[in-house]
C-alpha cells in the first residue's frame, strides 16, 4: 500500500485560489496554482506563504488559464519551485497573457497607492512584477490533449477537453493504479464558441467544481436583453458599460453583438472593446482554431465590426465621446482593469447602464452592485451609484447544477470519494445532496488547508 496526501491549498470552501497538492512516494504534483479573489480576508491569504515546502513540488499541471487557476505561479517560483508548469498550448497562451496583464496591474496599483498615499503599506509593493511573471513563463511546457503522459514509473496523466474557456481541460491522473480526476471548471454543453465538454468514464477519486451547484441557468434570451438595453441606451443618449472577463466572455459578447448587427436587430451603434488582455486573447482564438467553433471568416468579420482600443489615450477619447455607445471593458467582477476608468466617470449618471454578465464572487464590486450598493470604492474614493444595474446569468461559462450532473453521468464505477471544490457553502451543500440522491456516492466538502490521506 502507498500513502497519498492531498493538500487543499485553495478553492476549498470558496470559489477561487485553486491549488491542490498531491504528495506521492514518487512525485509531488500541484494541480493549478491560482490566486484568491473576492473578500479581503481571502485576498490577504495570497500574501501568506503556503504551508508546504514549495521546492519539493515536482510539477504543476494546469486545467486552464484563468487567474484563479494560474495567478499564484510567479509567487510559487519566487518561493523556490523549479519544475515544469504543464498545460495545453492554448492554456499556456492564455496563462501568459493573464500573468503579464495581472503583473502590470499589480505594479500600477502599487505605484498609484504610493503616489496617492492610500495604502497602509509603506511602500506598497506589487504582488509580483512583470519581470517575475516573465521568469515564470520559462517553466511552461505545452502538451497535447487526449494522450497519456508519464510523470514517473507509477504516475501518468492526460488532459481532456472541458469547454469553459479555450484550452480548458479536466485532468485524469493514474497514481499506483487509481484514477484521480480533477474537473477544473466545467463548461456548458450548448456554448456559443466552444464544443461540449467531454465526460470522465472512470474516477476512483473525483475533485469536482461546484460553482453553480445550487442553480440552474435561467432560460433567458441574452440577445433580446442586449437589444433592449442598446435601444434604451440610444434613447437616453447614454452609455452601456459591460464589465467583462477578457477570456471567453469578451469574445462571446463580441460574437453576439456582431450577429445582432448582421441580422439588423441593433442599429450601427459604436461598440468599443477596451481590454488589452482581451485583444491578445483574440489572437489565441486565431492561433488555435481546432479548439473553438467559430469559422475564421466570421471571426475576422466580427473583429472588423468592433472598435478595438489599443491605448489609454483612446480610453479617454472614448469617455469624452458624447455619442451613445457600448463599451466592453475588463474586468468581469469589476475588481480592476479599464472598466474602473469608465465607471469613475459614468457610474454617477442616470443615463449610464451597467450590464454584469457572469458570476460575481463575494466581496467583489460586481457583487456589491448586484446587491444594490449605493456607492462603490475604487482608486481610494467612494463613488455614488446612480447608473442602472442589470445582470445576465445565462452567459456564464460554467455548467449549472444540471450540467454538473450530466458531466458525471458516464462514470462507470462507484467513486471511493467525491470532493466538492470551487464553490460557496450553499452551492456545495446543494450539489452534495443532489449527487447523493442521484448516484448514492460518498461526497465530502473539504476545508481550506485541510489534508486528506488516501491509501492506494
Amino acid at each position: 500500500m502507498q500513502k497519498i496526501k492531498i493538500h487543499f491549498l485553495g478553492a476549498a470552501g470558496t470559489v477561487t485560489g485553486s491549488k491542490f497538492l498531491i504528495e506521492t512516494p514518487e512525485h509531488n504534483i500541484l494541480i493549478d496554482c491560482g490566486m484568491f479573489q473576492g473578500i479581503k480576508e481571502l485576498r490577504e491569504k495570497n500574501w501568506q506563504e503556503l504551508p508546504i515546502n514549495v521546492s519539493k513540488i515536482d510539477v504543476v499541471l494546469l486545467t486552464h488559464g484563468h487567474l484563479d487557476h494560474t495567478g499564484y505561479l510567479p509567487r510559487l517560483v519566487k518561493q523556490g519551485f523549479r519544475g515544469n508548469i504543464i498545460g495545453t498550448a492554448p492554456t499556456l497562451a492564455i496563462a501568459k497573457i493573464i500573468l503579464h496583464d495581472s503583473a502590470k496591474i499589480h505594479e500600477e496599483e502599487a505605484e498609484k497607492a504610493n503616489d496617492e498615499g492610500y495604502s497602509k503599506h509603506k511602500p506598497a509593493e506589487p504582488f509580483y512584477s512583470v519581470r517575475e511573471a516573465e521568469v515564470t513563463l520559462g517553466f511552461f511546457k505545452a502538451e497535447e490533449r487526449d494522450q497519456w503522459l508519464e510523470l514517473s514509473e507509477n504516475i501518468k496523466y492526460r488532459f481532456k477537453y472541458n469547454g469553459h474557456i479555450i484550452g480548458a481541460t479536466f485532468i485524469e491522473l493514474q497514481i499506483f493504479g487509481k484514477t484521480f480526476v480533477f474537473s477544473g471548471d466545467i463548461g456548458r454543453v450548448h456554448d456559443l464558441l466552444l464544443f461540449p465538454p467531454e465526460k470522465p468514464k472512470w474516477a476512483d477519486y473525483l475533485f469536482m467544481e461546484s460553482t453553480y451547484g445550487n442553480k440552474l441557468h435561467p432560460e433567458e434570451s441574452v440577445s433580446d436583453k442586449l437589444v433592449e438595453l442598446i435601444n434604451k441606451t440610444i434613447h437616453n443618449r447614454g452609455n452601456l458599460i459591460i464589465p467583462s472577463f477578457a477570456v471567453e466572455r469578451l469574445q462571446t459578447l463580441m460574437f453576439l453583438l456582431w450577429k445582432l448587427y448582421n441580422e439588423n436587430r441593433i442599429p450601427n451603434i459604436p461598440i468599443f472593446i477596451d481590454s488589452p488582455m482581451g485583444n491578445n486573447v483574440l489572437s489565441v482564438f486565431q492561433n488555435f482554431p481546432d479548439w473553438h467553433k467559430i469559422p475564421m471568416k466570421e471571426f475576422n468579420a466580427m473583429n472588423n465590426r468592433m472598435r478595438i482600443i489599443t491605448s489609454y489615450k483612446e480610453t479617454w477619447e472614448t469617455i469624452d465621446n458624447p455619442q451613445p455607445k457600448v463599451v466592453i471593458a475588463g474586468s468581469g467582477m469589476v475588481t480592476g482593469g479599464r472598466v474602473l476608468t469608465y465607471l469613475k466617470q459614468m457610474i454617477d449618471k442616470t443615463n449610464t447602464t451597467v450590464l454584469l454578465v457572469g458570476y460575481q464572487a463575494e466581496g467583489t464590486r460586481g457583487r456589491q452592485m448586484l446587491e444594490g450598493a449605493q456607492e462603490l470604492k475604487f482608486f481610494g474614493k467612494q463613488h455614488p451609484v446612480k447608473a442602472e444595474i442589470n445582470h445576465i446569468e445565462s452567459l456564464s461559462a460554467h455548467a449549472d447544477q444540471r450540467g454538473l450532473l450530466d458531466w458525471t453521468s458516464n462514470i462507470k464505477n462507484i467513486p471511493e470519494e467525491i470532493f466538492l471544490i470551487h464553490g460557496e457553502d450553499e452551492a456545495q451543500h446543494a450539489l452534495r445532496l443532489k449527487l447523493q440522491e442521484t448516484y448514492g456516492w460518498q461526497v465530502s466538502i473539504p476545508k481550506l488547508f485541510s489534508v486528506k490521506e488516501i491509501l492506494v
